[in-house]
């Protein structure tokens, strides 16, 4: 009775251990480039979402003055509008300038986010994510196209790529 009892409280084998160890390790090899894709999609949507708080104030001011605002310097206000300086950034954003030179329809005028350097996922450092205004003379609308230096895997799907 005794060697019975010993004998179910072996444990595991080798061999089963080590399939254990193969599959995870499967498994993370699969999940890591991922997440990490996931990462930097995440990174490059804050370029987005800081990109589309300039949208209304530059058609207004284009709408207002027939020029694309710059905010290379500073601050920049029209008719109580305001487009604020090159101070807007964001933890894995650098910059966001707003700029171009409109053509009589409007279209021309861009905004620009630099991701930064160092602290963003690889595939992104010092990208940019553009938005580029199109004709709103005669259209009653503003359309804004989107390209980027970043791979279009990490890209918003609102955004073409280069």
């Amino acid at each position: 009775m005794k060697n019975q009892y010993t004998k179910l409280q072996q444990g595991f084998t080798l061999i089963e251990l080590m399939i254990v160890v193969a599959i995870i390790g499967i498994l993370a090899a699969i999940a890591l480039p991922a997440y990490q894709d996931y990462i930097a999609r995440a990174q490059m949507s804050e370029a987005m979402v800081l990109a589309d708080g300039l949208k209304s104030p530059v058609s207004e001011y284009f709408g207002q003055t027939a020029v694309c605002p710059s905010n290379a310097a500073a601050s920049l206000t029209s008719g109580g509008i305001t487009i604020p300086p090159t101070s807007i950034s964001g933890k894995y954003v650098l910059s966001v300038t707003a700029g171009g030179a409109a053509d009589a329809t409007g279209a021309g005028c861009t905004i620009v986010s630099t991701m930064r350097a160092t602290g963003v996922s690889t595939g992104i450092i010092s990208t940019t994510l553009t938005l580029t205004m199109g004709a709103t003379v005669g259209t009653g609308s503003t359309s804004w196209t989107c390209i980027s230096t970043a791979p279009q895997k990490f890209l918003p799907s609102a955004c073409t790529g280069t």
